[in-house]
């Protein structure tokens, strides 16, 4: 089983995939908790590269940034992990692009899906939590102890952007993607993240 987390800045993916790990393990799942960019080798140089980096790295290398880390990131770590019957949780995935670089960065919504679809292989998530927090609210969270950025640092319409695309995402996959406002505890947002997953895990058998 493929989960995967998204969201803004600040929404509390890190969070949540790390209780959701903890908790199937404790049903006895084997479990591999990864993220987008970052979750292999060559990933964590591309991570650097676009968190880190000069902001005047073009939107366009940027897109294909992401695409290169994806690849990298399925063949290495995701279809091995999926092969040996794990359940996988990736911090981010092909949605983060489509809302970031699309949304976000205006580029072509055709041109992102396609990189998408190259990227990824075709593969999809077979369950994805969209943790939706107010832009602003989100970026204060995320900064509390760390300094931002080069998404952080960009302006409120950019980040308004990212969410309504997130939202239009989610309004074409209801069955897929599930909005969790993240208004509630973290008590509460793990709560309803175990009763959906639990309840796609029963589906599966």
């Amino acid at each position: 089983m493929f989960i995967t987390f998204e969201g803004g800045e600040g929404c509390g993916k890190s969070t949540q995939s790390k209780l959701l790990k903890k908790y199937l393990e404790s049903k006895g799942y084997k479990v591999i908790l990864t993220l987008e960019p970052g979750g292999t080798k060559i990933g964590e140089k591309i991570r650097k590269a676009l968190l880190r980096g000069s902001k005047l790295v073009s939107k366009y290398s940027e897109l294909f940034l992401f695409a290169a880390d994806r690849t990298e990131h399925i063949e290495s770590v995701i279809k091995p992990a999926l092969k040996a019957g794990k359940i996988v949780i990736s911090d981010r995935f092909t949605d983060s692009t489509t809302a970031y670089q699309s949304g976000g960065r205006k580029l072509p919504y055709r041109l992102v899906r396609y990189v998408n679809e190259i990227s990824s292989g075709g593969m999809v998530p077979d369950l994805t939590f969209l943790l939706d927090v107010n832009p602003t609210l989100g970026i204060s969270r995320g900064t509390r102890y760390s300094k931002k950025d080069k998404f952080e640092s960009e302006n409120g319409g950019f980040h308004d952007r990212v969410r309504r695309t997130y939202h239009n995402i989610a309004k074409f996959e209801p069955r897929r993607v599930r909005i969790i406002s993240t208004s509630a505890t973290v008590k509460e947002t793990r709560n309803t993240i175990r009763r959906i997953v639990n309840e796609k895990l029963r589906n599966k058998k």
